[in-house]
């Protein structure tokens, strides 16, 4: 009991980071003529705008929308936490899926363990509930642990493997040609994560570049 609360509190809060933390948004209509010349860049320089939101749209940036708002480095818009999974929040959601794949993994373990009980003592005094509620019961936990369990697993994956290959999830679909030039493995791990230290299953730490990655948003057209 103790192991799941710790893992369902940890999902929790990462649920939350995930939600609030501002994804990666563009602001909104600095794509005018003043912004632009006040932010000197070269004459010559090509600049990407976006039509949608008028901002000034950094490399490998997509516009949401939902958000209606340029995100940097969107991998998708999640439904789950009502905020798009961007370059600030990615790691909040990686952990989400992985507390959640945790938990449902313990619970499947302990339907397992507790219907062999069952079995073992003969249905005496292993539930509170008669043998085929008890049964009904623990079929459908099982069921509930197994499907939540291989959906966020399988999310989990595609996120560690986008990281991975430093291909974001719309990149992949769109097959976009790398115009960027990509880190390698480990580097890419640490844009997300950080430095290796325990702090990479926490979700109330944020990488140690993460305010830099907001300040320089601009700088990468």
């Amino acid at each position: 009991m103790a192991i799941f609360q710790f893992l369902a509190f940890l999902a929790f809060a990462s649920h939350l980071r995930t939600m609030f933390t501002d994804p990666g948004a563009v602001p909104k209509g600095n794509a005018t003529k003043e912004m632009i010349q006040q932010m000197g860049f070269r004459e010559g320089q090509v600049i990407f705008k976006c039509p949608k939101c008028c901002s000034i749209k950094p490399d490998r940036a997509h516009h949401c929308s939902v958000c209606q708002r340029c995100i940097r480095k969107m991998d998708h818009h999640c439904p789950w936490v009502n905020n798009c999974v961007g370059e600030n929040n990615q790691k909040y959601f990686v952990l989400f899926t992985f507390y959640i794949a945790g938990i449902s993994l313990q619970s499947l373990f302990l339907c397992i363990q507790q219907f062999t009980t069952c079995v073992r003592q003969e249905w005496r005094e292993c539930s509170t509930f008669n043998p085929p509620a008890t049964v009904v019961l623990l079929l459908f936990l099982s069921f509930e642990a197994l499907l939540f369990a291989i959906f966020t697993a399988v999310m989990l994956g595609t996120q560690l493997q986008a990281i991975w290959n430093d291909e974001t999830g719309i990149e992949q679909l769109k097959k976009e040609e790398a115009r960027w030039v990509r880190n390698s493995r480990w580097k890419s791990i640490q844009a997300v994560f950080g430095r290796f230290s325990i702090a990479w299953f926490s979700p109330f730490t944020s990488p140690p570049n993460a305010k830099t990655k907001q300040e320089s948003y601009l700088y990468s057209v």
